[in-house]
This record gives C-alpha cells, sequence and structure tokens, in this order.
C-alpha cells in the first residue's frame, strides 16, 4: 500500500532530479523547442516541493498528487505546466480520498493520467513527445516500478530518430530527426523518481 508519505518521497525525488538535469533538458530543448524546459520544470517542481512540505500531513495520496498538479499549471510556462499538471491532477482524481492506495490503483490512476495528457495534446507514442516515454513507462508498472522506470528511460531514448509530429518540434519538420525529445526526457525523470522511490520503500 502507498501512502501520502509516498507521494511526498516521489514528488520530492522528481524535483531533486530536474535540479540535478535542468541544464541538460534546456540542453535538449535548444535545437527543437525554446531551450526553456529545463528552467521551467525546474521553476514548477521547486513550487511543488514547497507546496508539498506545506501541505496538512493528513492529506490524501490523491489530493496531494491534484496539488502538486494544480501548482505545476500555475508556476510553468509553454504546454509543460498543462500537461504534467493534467497528469498528476487526472492520476490523484482517479486516486481519491483513499488514505492509502494499492500498487495497481496508481498505475491504473497513472494510466488514466496518461490518457488525459494525449487528449490534451493530441498526440500519441511515435510523435516524439513525452508520451514516448510515460506510455511505455506506465505499462511496465505492471512488471515492476523498476520497469517502468527503464522502459520510460528507453522511450525517451527512442525518440532520437523520430520525425516530430507534435509539439513545437513538429513545426522543423525534418530537422527535428536527430534529437532527444525534451518531454520525454523530462517524463523518464519522472517515472524513474518513482522506481527510486519504490526501491527506498522495499518495492
Amino acid at each position: 500500500m502507498r501512502d501520502a508519505e509516498f507521494i511526498r518521497r516521489w514528488l520530492e525525488a522528481a524535483a531533486a532530479s530536474v535540479e540535478r538535469e535542468a541544464d541538460r533538458l534546456t540542453e535538449l530543448d535548444s535545437p527543437i523547442g525554446d531551450a526553456d524546459h529545463g528552467a521551467n520544470l525546474l521553476r514548477g517542481f521547486t513550487a511543488v516541493r514547497a507546496a508539498v512540505a506545506a501541505a496538512d500531513p493528513a492529506t490524501a495520496p490523491g489530493a496531494l498528487l491534484q496539488l502538486a498538479g494544480r501548482t505545476l499549471i500555475s508556476t510553468v510556462g509553454g504546454a509543460s505546466g498543462p500537461l504534467y499538471g493534467t497528469l498528476l491532477r487526472r492520476t490523484g482524481k482517479e486516486l481519491g480520498d483513499a488514505p492509502e492506495v494499492e500498487d495497481t490503483a496508481l498505475r491504473q490512476a497513472l494510466e488514466a493520467g496518461v490518457a488525459a495528457v494525449a487528449q490534451l495534446g493530441g498526440a500519441a507514442p511515435g510523435d516524439k513527445t513525452m508520451l514516448d516515454a510515460l506510455v511505455p513507462g506506465v505499462a511496465a508498472l505492471d512488471t515492476s516500478y523498476a520497469a517502468a522506470g527503464a522502459a520510460a528511460e528507453a522511450g525517451a531514448l527512442a525518440t532520437v530518430p523520430i520525425l516530430a509530429r507534435k509539439g513545437r518540434a513538429s513545426y522543423l519538420g525534418e530537422r527535428s530527426v536527430g534529437h532527444q525529445d525534451p518531454g520525454a526526457t523530462s517524463s523518464a525523470l519522472l517515472l524513474g523518481a518513482l522506481a527510486d522511490t519504490a526501491e527506498g520503500a522495499g518495492a
């Protein structure tokens, strides 16, 4: 069972990963985006870290994720805020008010969150977006948290040869080929942080 403390540790680990990799994310975003992905996510997850730390200790796991999602939407510019915010808000909404959730429920909630991201962005796996990491990563939760982190990382790496069909990179056409998608990369960081948190909890 996963409680609010597990979600707090996950979001803290995600914030730490974004802080560590912010420059790399911006570097990846420079040739095919607006060169601000790392800075935007750093601002957002710094705010998430503060919001979660200030939340009532009795806050349910789902409510914490909804708080994180709202915080990202209000603090992150560009497309990243609404997309990541939607992912976490929808995941949290699916979990409801339960004080503890089973791994199966968390996986199903994340699947709903990913579906909401796909609907919002109008994208699908293979379009060179964050979905190329999120979809295989969340699907691999059926196996284990570690498998989810590895699948998301592999999905991000697999975006290098893809022609972008959605997002800012799609404007570049063939020039988008040969670059790793920054959104898929940051999504892999998020699921990698989840895997690390579960490992630390003995899962």
